[in-house]
């Protein structure tokens, strides 16, 4: 393989669980909420799925919310409005923290990588494989990469928000593709969602799946990318 392309979320990072994010932003915000009260919109947020990155809505998607829903990674106004719709569906103490919440996401700190990226994403630039990050999100990436000392490993990074195009559609693993200036036939796709990240194999890619699990939960599932390169 000449290059290897990897979803962001899920894939190389994980976003933070939804009790330590709205923690977090009630501290940020110095705004109280009583233990029972904190555990209680914990559930309701992660119920209607109002953490980008986190669990998909287990209940109905609000009818006001659902006409953008499926298409929300295509822009940054429709994946705010997205997740703000449904995270309105809780009540908090103060209406502005569905905001905060929404910008608290975007935050590095939210983020972790998974054990193994750094030691999978340094083995492939020592063995010159050109690598990208292909991603469906609504928000500029790249700082959280940064902060984290990730972004000297990265070649290209091809984000739907910015392309108006979103995962399946092959033409944003193409646009990668041309990024790197890799041949399809010779690139592999990580990813952990099945039907967005195999729309590479549209294109002749390889494509390999891992398991969108919490970072302690999975310390090495990106090893094996390695051994697919070869």
């Amino acid at each position: 393989m000449a290059a290897v392309l990897f979803d962001f979320s899920g894939t190389l990072f994980r976003i933070e669980s939804t009790e330590s994010w709205l923690r977090a932003v009630l501290a940020d915000s110095e705004v109280p909420l009583p233990e029972a009260e904190l555990i209680r919109a914990t559930k309701e947020l992660e119920a209607v799925g109002a953490l980008p990155g986190g669990a998909l809505p287990s209940k109905p998607v609000p009818d006001d919310v659902a006409r953008h829903w499926g298409i929300r990674d295509q822009s940054s106004e429709l994946h705010r409005a997205a997740y703000t719709g449904v995270s309105r569906q809780v009540t908090l103490p103060d209406p502005e923290l569905h905001d905060r919440l929404y910008d608290r996401h975007m935050a590095p700190a939210a983020w972790r990588p998974y054990p193994d990226t750094a030691e999978v994403l340094g083995a492939l630039r020592e063995r010159g494989v050109a690598v990208g990050v292909v991603s469906n999100i609504g928000w500029d990436l790249r700082p959280v990469f940064r902060e984290h000392g990730l972004d000297p490993y990265i070649d290209a990074y091809v984000l739907s928000y910015e392309h108006g195009i979103q995962k399946p559609d092959p033409r944003l693993f193409a646009t990668a593709c041309d990024a790197l200036g890799a041949d399809p036939r010779d690139t592999l796709m990580v990813g952990d969602d099945r039907r967005a990240d195999g729309g590479a194999a549209a294109l002749g890619c390889g494509v390999h799946f891992v398991d969108h699990l919490p970072v302690a939960e999975r310390p090495d599932g990106l090893r094996p990318v390695l051994d697919l390169v070869g």
